[in-house]
Order: structure tokens, then sequence, then C-alpha cells
């Protein structure tokens, strides 16, 4: 009877222990199933420009080729030019990531916008405030990524949003990008990009420029496994004399470092 008993506890012993591993298999394939779904890029950046500004990006898989991504970028104190600050501006957004193919993915995006930047009169040289949603910038990014290229195109519009001061800027920023992996650990193509003031509240007709207009090489040295990544950006001041004399920028550099989880 204690023979029986004891094979009986024996089996109880071994169904649970069964039962426990499989319930930790399940458990870790849910997770890891669940990590998988999730992804996150963060850099450092810092250009003629804008300065220094840290940026991340996010996503996360609700199905086989969509995304639900979010991002932002600390643009902080830059001065671009202007007399004042920006009021530690900060760029906020949300937006949808369709991969349209095995290389090609396009995210569109909505950001919000916080500081001074846009809806503090720039650069008229009035006194400013920051503000909590101060404008918004909907933008477009398209990315080019497989064994042989790697290339982005960005377009953003920012929209200042009236909070009583007495005018509003709108700028227009893009760049694309095209680059050949001469190997998993470097690459290197051209980079074309530009930026401009194209009017607001109460600013003439007629008024816009270009901040800077420039095109020329870029490097980058990456982890072949994945993970850190480092590039240089440099180029020429292509635009013309009218924008020249409004805003002085000669030469365009940038430098990234990031890291992709």
């Amino acid at each position: 009877m204690k023979k029986i008993t004891a094979m009986r506890n024996m089996k109880n012993f071994l169904l649970a222990l069964l039962l426990t591993f499989a319930f930790v298999i399940s458990t870790s394939t849910a997770q890891a199933q669940e990590d998988s779904k999730f992804s996150m890029d963060v850099t450092l950046n810092s250009d003629i420009f804008f300065g220094f500004y840290p940026f991340f990006a996010g996503s996360y898989a609700v199905s086989d080729n969509t995304d639900f991504t979010f991002y932002g970028i600390l643009w902080s104190g830059g001065t671009g030019g202007f007399a004042q600050g920006w009021g530690n501006w900060t760029e906020f957004g949300i937006g949808v990531n369709f991969q349209v193919s095995e290389s090609i993915n396009i995210n569109p995006q909505i950001g919000l916008l916080s500081g001074s930047l846009t809806s503090g009169g720039s650069p008229s040289g009035q006194t400013v405030v920051p503000v909590l949603g101060e404008g918004f910038v909907p933008n477009l990014t398209i990315g080019l990524d497989n064994d042989q290229l790697e290339g982005e195109f960005y377009l953003g519009y920012y929209m200042g949003i009236d909070h009583g001061q007495n005018s509003t800027s709108n700028f227009l920023h893009y760049w694309a990008n095209i680059g050949y992996k001469f190997t998993p650990f470097f690459s290197a193509g051209l980079h074309y990009e530009q930026l401009n003031f194209s009017g607001g509240k109460n600013v003439p007709d007629g008024s816009g420029f270009s901040f800077f207009q420039s095109v020329g090489p870029y490097v980058q040295f990456a982890d072949p496994k994945g993970g850190a990544f480092a590039r240089f950006t440099t180029g020429g001041d292509i635009r013309g004399e009218t924008d020249t004399a409004i805003f002085r920028q000669p030469s365009f550099f940038k430098l990234t470092v990031g890291y992709s989880f």
C-alpha cells in the first residue's frame, strides 16, 4: 500500500513539475513575443543650426505590417540665429507605420510642440513666453533599408498656434538621403536638407526664406550585430544670394550617435 501511495505521489509530483515547466515555457514565449513587438531608437544629435538635441522613436506592432509609433525631440535651447532662446522647445508625437515591402516603410505622424519658437513671434524680437501646445507638426517619414541600400525621406510642417502673441511662425523642414552599405560595419551616401521660414500670423506675404539648404556626404559606422551606430553628415550651402543676405549659414554639419533597442 505504501508503495502504491509513493508511486501516486511521485506521479503527482511529476505532473505538477510538468505543468509548472509548461507554464514557465508558455509565459516566456508570450513574453518574448510581446518583447518582439516593441522597438526603440535613441540618438544624440548636434548640428550647426539646431544645436544639441536628443531624439527617440519607438514602435509597437499591432499587426504583421502595421505599427503604432511615437517619438520625441528635446530641442532644448537652440538659438538658430535668433536673439532669444526657444523656451526649452520640445516636440512629441504619435503615428502609424506601414511596412509596404521588405525594404520600404511609410510613417505618417503628428507632433505637438511646446516652447516659444512658433508661437512667440520669432523672428520679430518681441518678448516670448514658453507655452504647452504652441504648435503642431504633421510629418511624414519614408525609410529604405535592405542588404545593400539605406535611405530616408522626411517632411515636416511646423505650424504655430496663436497664444496671444503679436505673431506666429511656420517652418517647413525636409531632408532626403541615400547610402550604400559597403560592409555591415560601414556605409556612406549623400544627404540633402533644407529648412524654410514660411510665414505665419501677421507676417507679410512673400517674407519666406531659407535658413539653410545643404547637400553633401555622410559616413556611418554601425555594429554589424545591430545596436550602436554613429553618423557624420556635412555639406555646403546652395542657397541663392537673397536668402544668404537674410541669414548666413555657409556650411552644414551634423553628428549623430545612437542605439537601436
